[in-house]
């Protein structure tokens, strides 16, 4: 792969969507998209996706766990509209009705490497009691038509909501082209000057496969 406008840089995110942590339930399972800005285009890998249903195990952390893969590559040429990565989870509730369990985003880590990310979850709240007995009841809750919503922020003052769970994601990132475009994403006061070479150079390596 190689980008043959000099004024385009590429982002590669590989990793996995780890597992939850949501003490009230189980039986859950996640939906994914990626949420970017219009300089940014994605060239390879799924925009959204789905993991399995999972519950959770008989260890004592009793967390519910996925370990769902996450393979996508963008291409751009401005950092302004950053991928973001939004993360919805469903399951049942008590009618066995499938309903939101929580919304959430992340960034896209920035610096090439290894990162590892806690997404605060959130629901969406009725406004007054008798909504939210009825929604109770009819098994609908309130839920967003469009979850990139979350991403946007745009209107999002005028929901109330509940925080509720957590999601685990890890990702791997590689850049290339950045520091030719003037970007620079490295560490404000790197550990050492050998282990970044090191690192532009594996990047480097990959793209040129």
């Amino acid at each position: 792969m190689a980008t043959s406008d000099p004024s385009v840089f590429l982002l590669t995110v590989n990793g996995q969507i780890e597992g939850a942590d949501f003490p009230e339930y189980d039986n859950l399972y996640c939906k994914y998209c990626f949420v970017y800005g219009h300089d940014w285009a994605q060239i390879s890998g799924l925009e959204e996706g789905i993991t399995q249903i999972t519950c959770k195990g008989s260890q004592s952390s009793h967390k519910l766990i996925w370990n769902f893969p996450l393979e996508t590559t963008f291409k751009s040429t401005n950092p302004s509209g950053w991928p973001q990565l939004v993360v919805s989870v469903y399951g049942p509730d008590v009618f066995g009705n499938d309903v939101v369990r929580g919304y959430g985003a992340t960034h896209i880590p920035f610096t090439s490497g290894q990162h590892t990310k806690t997404v605060p979850m959130f629901v969406p709240e009725p406004t007054w009691r008798l909504q939210k007995f009825t929604s109770w009841l009819l098994g609908r809750r309130p839920e967003y038509t469009d979850p990139k919503v979350v991403a946007q922020g745009e209107g999002r003052e005028v929901t109330r909501v509940r925080s509720q769970g957590f999601v685990s994601v890890s990702f791997h990132i590689l850049t290339k082209d950045m520091k030719k475009l003037g970007y620079d994403t490295g560490p404000s006061s790197p550990v050492n000057n050998g282990s970044d070479a090191s690192a532009w150079s594996t990047e480097e390596q990959t793209y040129r496969m």
